[in-house]
């Protein structure tokens, strides 16, 4: 009501507008000239720590990651408190767009059954992969990323980019997962019916690992709705952000002619370790479990600095891919 006042009383008056809303103008200057509430003092100090966390994550979080970002640094807040904080902060999350259409369905043929039935929840790690496909747009053509994603922690565990949108793309990522995750007896790989993931090469290399085959249906984004989510955030809270994106050859942040493998490290890398999940808890997908792998399957060398800041720490595979 004080705001209220505050902002019409240049044209109105103090009296008249405290008379038509039944108060007496003593109170109205009484509660201007009342020092500030140990509400109002935690307030200005939490909106530091949120702002701090929005725009330390590409101020791409909305209300639920900042506030479970703020719970993994042990501040005792609620959720709805942290949305109205937002508010007068003016601060949102991005929201996401329509994309194309990726995927091109195999030829008829006997696919594998859909083991997962729409069920994305897993109880450890590397019992259930979903992998999928998705677009860049850049002004010199377009080029495509796969990913493959645990999930039990939301981590993408395999990535990769490419001008093409060949067999080698999708197995490319499918490779990395292998080699970085280990064992996998027992592990379930769910994709849709993209031609990449029921080709040949494809299937048999996820035989050779002991990787159980699962497709969802034909024309159903549904059956792989996790994978269909991590794109959206990849391209909402990432790609659509840090363009314009020159060419498939030189993709850099903000148009810093970088190698688009380098620019897509960093991206993925952030995406992969940092953004918050939607699991059980809100659990950040960088875990105990998970290791950065994302150095061996890159083509341009990563600097030792960006590996530290990414990864927290000396990266081992740092001399391989050097």
């Amino acid at each position: 009501m004080t705001r209220y006042i505050d902002e019409h009383r240049d044209t109105f008056g103090v009296e008249p507008i405290c008379q038509a809303l039944a108060i007496a103008p003593s109170t109205y200057y009484a509660a201007r000239s009342r020092p500030p509430s140990k509400r109002s003092l935690d307030d200005e100090q939490l909106k530091t720590k949120i702002s701090d966390v929005h725009e330390g994550n590409f101020a791409v979080y909305g209300v639920r990651k900042v506030w479970r970002q703020l719970r993994r640094e042990d501040v005792g807040v609620g959720r709805d408190h942290v949305g109205r904080l937002m508010d007068e902060l003016g601060l949102c999350g991005v929201t996401r767009t329509k994309k194309v259409r990726t995927t091109t369905p195999a030829a008829e043929s006997e696919r594998p059954a859909d083991l997962v039935d729409r069920v994305f929840t897993a109880t450890a790690p590397d019992r259930l992969w979903v992998a999928d496909l998705t677009y860049v747009w850049t002004r010199g053509g377009f080029c495509y990323t796969a990913f493959i994603i645990d999930a039990f922690s939301r981590r993408i565990v395999g990535w990769r980019v490419s001008s093409s949108l060949r067999t080698s793309l999708a197995l490319d990522a499918l490779e990395m997962a292998i080699w970085s995750r280990g064992d996998l007896d027992g592990l379930i790989h769910h994709s849709d019916r993209g031609v990449q993931y029921l080709a040949i090469r494809y299937t048999e290399r996820l035989e050779d690992a002991g990787v159980v085959n699962s497709v969802g249906s034909k024309g159903d984004s549904y059956d792989n709705a996790l994978a269909e989510t991590v794109n959206g955030l990849y391209k909402a809270e990432l790609i659509n952000r840090q363009g314009p994106w020159q060419s498939v050859n030189r993709t850099g942040f903000r148009g810093d002619p970088d190698d688009r493998f380098q620019a897509a490290s960093v991206a993925t890398c952030w995406s992969a370790q940092y953004a918050a999940s939607y699991s059980a808890g809100g659990m950040s997908p960088q875990a105990p479990w998970s290791r950065c792998a994302f150095h061996q399957w890159t083509q341009a060398a990563v600097s030792s600095s960006t590996c530290s800041t990414l990864c927290q720490g000396p990266c081992r595979l740092m001399s391989s891919a050097l």
